[in-house]
């Protein structure tokens, strides 16, 4: 390992405080790229844009990934930041070079099935618990809130003459979206009994920082209501629910424009991966049912 090398890494655990097997990721990155360096003639500290290109274009010809490019590509650009603030050269090379396209993951979203095994399990939490599980289950499925929005949601969101919530989502845009009665009756159950002394602008209001309930313990109930209904903890959370609600307004007839007001993507590009997901659903359809299949 040369010393500009060694000097990163040891900058990465006195700094930053990494921990050893980010280190140990970081050191087996960029010694990778010094063998390819190397055997060009350079040190990895002389490499230029044209050496970065060819390692990337190396890794794309053995067949590696491009998360696994991208990944290294991230490693060597923070080295020779790394370099250029030490002074031991003046350019970065990695500063016009793209990063690797990364496919678009597909949501993995429950079944209608699933999403119902859920609600009817929530009912059965004990105390305070089960009324509130429902009402999280109910509003996350039925409106595709994102976690955040709907921990912050204020008390007067729900309106009482219109069955519409109002959301505060990224960039403190407003928006209205439809719910269910069911369901904005399940959140008006599960609010605790309010001091009108000193009642809660939150319409979950708990004892935490910010006086709402947190991601977390949404997230924490929702692995409760998993495991009572019988499914995988880890298939089963907010942006699951999140993912579940669009993939199945898709798949039932709804529009993408419709489906990213209500996601509140800034950007229909963004919605338009759940385009993949029903692809994928019809795919299956005609591999399975179509008699010319095979």
């Amino acid at each position: 390992m040369d010393r500009h090398t060694e000097a990163f890494l040891e900058m990465l655990a006195a700094e930053r405080g990494a921990a050893r097997n980010t280190i140990a990721a970081y050191s087996a990155d960029l010694e990778d790229f010094a063998v390819h360096a190397r055997a060009r003639g350079l040190s990895p500290a002389e490499a230029g844009p044209e050496l970065v290109a060819s390692y990337l274009q190396g890794l794309a010809a053995i067949g590696l990934s491009a998360r696994t490019a991208a990944r290294r590509l991230s490693a060597l650009r923070q080295f020779f930041r790394f370099l250029a603030r030490e002074g031991v050269r003046e350019d970065d090379p990695t500063e016009l070079t793209e990063s690797p396209r990364l496919p678009a993951s597909l949501p993995k979203a429950l079944s209608e099935a699933e999403v119902a095994a859920l609600i009817a399990a929530a009912e059965t939490l004990p105390g305070k618990r089960g009324p509130l599980a429902v009402a999280l289950v109910e509003l996350l499925y039925v409106s595709g809130l994102r976690v955040s929005e709907l921990a912050a949601l204020q008390a007067g969101a729900l309106r009482a003459d219109a069955p519409l919530v109002a959301v505060l989502g990224k960039g403190n845009k407003e928006r209205l979206v439809p719910i269910s009665r069911r369901a904005r009756e399940a959140a008006l159950a599960a609010r605790p009994a309010q001091d009108p002394r000193k009642p809660s602008r939150w319409l979950f209001p708990s004892r935490a920082a910010g006086g709402h309930i947190t991601r977390q313990a949404v997230g924490a109930i929702l692995k409760d209501v998993a495991i009572a209904a019988g499914l995988d903890p880890e298939r089963v959370s907010p942006h699951v629910l999140r993912h579940s609600f669009a993939t199945h307004l898709l798949g039932r007839g709804a529009d993408l424009r419709s489906l990213q007001v209500l996601l509140g993507h800034a950007d229909i590009a963004t919605t338009q991966i759940y385009t993949k997901v029903l692809e994928e659903r019809l795919r299956r359809v005609v591999e399975e049912h179509h008699p010319l299949a095979e």
